[in-house]
């Protein structure tokens, strides 16, 4: 327990540095593929790569009740917003989730009226796919007609949370409507695994790939959203036998070391750290909240050691995919993006570690 802890601490303390790290091959890209058209410096630090960190950060604030990191979000977001908030999209919609939760507790109006502006775009302005679904629009791509399991953790869940605050029970509604919709069309009937995306131009799984990271994003959402909101009797059961069945394969594709491959279900692919600590994180949870068995405690615990010596002396993260578009053509895609430290992979190291922490 001593070593998980001081773990856990070199990645906060080595987070912030991570957060404002310089993403160059995204920066290059966006000087010729932006499609808001607009200036690229808020895109910087303001996507979904910060964003899941932000909420990693929130939740070590939460749990510890230390100050220092309430002023690390609070910096951030004064910094943002005085230089102005990049175009909406989903992936930009993803640092929102830990604003929602610091706008409650410090009560900022400028910072829940941000929040309620973005929620209701979501709703009312983002491109929708057939039956409704919200198609994964991003910074530099439109997606048409595609769901990607990503979107549930990167928008749903900020909607949720405005939702709840606000009271409005059409955003609660829909994000319940966009879970249900994600899971028709991206988990598998056979494995319990969840494709990366679906296309409703052509009625595809694209490349058919059970990508990790893209998993262990459902892993952590389905839980996440029972924190946030009371969804329905009828919606939470569906939500959460879903939940067990992708536990059950991430049970039986785990690696003998104890982590899990950036594609599930291929031995050939290396393993992950961002997804392992994802699914970890997922799974520790959902035992605590009574969802799935006991039982599968012991595959999150045994990615312990093998995340812990992924850790470095300054409290990096290692063996981190980077930020990986949707696989169109071939499985071997998701095995050939590289590896590099990046503010998720830290934030989702953070959540495992705090998760397996915690007392049973």
């Amino acid at each position: 327990m001593k070593n998980i802890k001081e773990k856990l601490h070199l990645l906060v303390s080595s987070f912030e540095k991570i957060l404002y790290d310089e993403d160059d091959v995204f920066l290059e890209n966006m000087k010729t593929r932006n499609l808001a058209g607009d200036d690229p410096e808020p895109y910087r630090y303001w996507e979904w790569t910060q964003g899941v960190g932000l909420f990693g950060l929130w939740k070590i604030y939460e749990e510890t009740g230390e100050e220092e990191f309430l002023k690390k979000l609070e910096r951030y977001y004064e910094r943002q917003i005085k230089l102005g908030l990049p175009a909406k999209n989903i992936n930009t919609t993803t640092p929102l989730l830990a604003l929602t939760y610091l706008a409650e507790k410090t009560g900022n109006k400028t910072y829940l009226e941000i929040c309620r502006e973005w929620a209701a775009w979501l709703v009312e302005g983002l491109l929708k796919t057939e039956e409704g679904g919200f198609q994964h629009l991003t910074s530099d791509t439109l997606n048409e007609q595609e769901l990607w399991d990503d979107t549930l953790f990167m928008a749903v869940l900020f909607l949720a949370r405005m939702g709840k605050i606000d009271q409005n029970q059409s955003w609660l509604n829909e994000a319940q409507y966009q879970f249900l919709l994600h899971i028709k069309y991206l988990a598998d009937k056979e494995t319990g695994l969840w494709y990366h995306g679906w296309t409703f131009q052509g009625n595809h799984n694209f490349a058919g790939a059970f990508w990790g990271r893209g998993n262990s994003w459902v892993t952590m959402a389905i839980p996440e959203l029972f924190e946030i909101m009371e969804c329905s009797g009828a919606v939470k059961r569906y939500l959460t036998e879903a939940l067990k069945k992708q536990i059950m394969a991430l049970e039986h594709f785990q690696s003998p070391g104890g982590m899990w491959h950036t594609v599930v279900n291929d031995e050939t692919s290396y393993v992950e750290a961002s997804a392992t600590c994802g699914f970890a994180y997922g799974i520790l949870k959902a035992v605590r909240m009574g969802l799935v068995d006991r039982k599968y405690q012991e595959c999150a615990r045994k990615a312990l050691n093998p995340v812990l010596d992924c850790i470095d002396r300054e409290g990096v993260l290692h063996q981190v995919s980077y930020g990986t578009p949707m696989g169109r053509e071939t499985i071997d895609f998701y095995k050939k993006i590289e590896l590099h430290p990046m503010p998720y992979g830290q934030a989702m190291g953070m959540l495992f570690l705090l998760e397996a922490c915690r007392k049973d």
